[in-house]
C-alpha cells in the first residue's frame, strides 16, 4: 500500500491544487512531483516570474507565499508503477478536517481528470466553492504541449 505526503498548505492558503497519489519517484524522494520530467515546478516558477530552483523548501514556500496550497486525492492506494490508472483499493483523504482547518480555500484546481474522478467519487462537492480541472504537468501527457499546459494553468493566478 502506497501513501501520501501530508498537505503543504498555510493558515492563509486559498487555492488548493490536488493530485490524485504520488508517483513512485515522488515518493522516493518524499516530494510532491518530484520526477525530474514532470512540469509542474517548471510551471509554478514561471507563472510567478520567479528563478527555477531545485531546492524542494524554496519550492514549497513559493506556493505558500501564493495562497496555494498543495495536495492529493488519495491518502494510500495500491499501484502498480506510477500510472493513475493503474490505482486499486483506494482511501481518500479527510476533506471535511482538511477544510475545516483551511476555511479560507475557495478554488480547487484538480491538476489531472483522474484526480477529478476519484474526489468527485468521495467527496460531496461544496457549491461555495469553485472547481476546474487543468492538464496533468505530468511528462507522460503528450496530448498538450507545454506551452499549452502553461497557459491553461496561468488560471491559478
Amino acid at each position: 500500500m502506497k501513501t501520501a505526503f501530508p498537505p503543504i498548505a498555510g493558515p492563509e492558503s486559498r487555492i488548493l491544487i490536488l493530485g490524485t497519489m504520488p508517483g513512485d519517484r515522488s515518493l522516493k524522494l518524499q516530494q510532491y512531483y518530484g520526477h525530474s520530467g514532470n512540469h509542474f515546478w517548471k510551471m509554478m516558477f514561471l507563472l510567478f516570474d520567479k528563478t527555477f530552483t531545485p531546492d524542494y523548501e524554496t519550492r514549497k514556500q513559493l506556493l505558500l507565499d501564493h495562497g496555494i496550497a498543495l495536495w492529493d486525492v488519495l491518502q494510500a492506494c495500491e499501484c502498480e508503477g506510477s500510472s493513475d490508472n493503474n490505482i486499486k483499493n483506494e482511501v481518500a483523504n479527510n476533506f471535511s478536517a482538511f477544510y475545516t482547518a483551511h476555511p479560507y480555500i475557495k478554488t480547487i484546481f484538480f491538476a489531472s481528470k483522474k484526480a477529478e474522478a476519484f474526489y468527485d467519487k468521495y467527496v460531496i462537492k461544496d457549491p461555495a466553492k469553485t472547481y476546474d480541472t487543468l492538464p496533468s504537468p505530468s511528462s507522460a501527457n503528450t496530448w498538450k504541449t507545454f506551452d499549452q499546459k502553461l497557459e491553461e494553468w496561468k488560471k491559478i493566478l
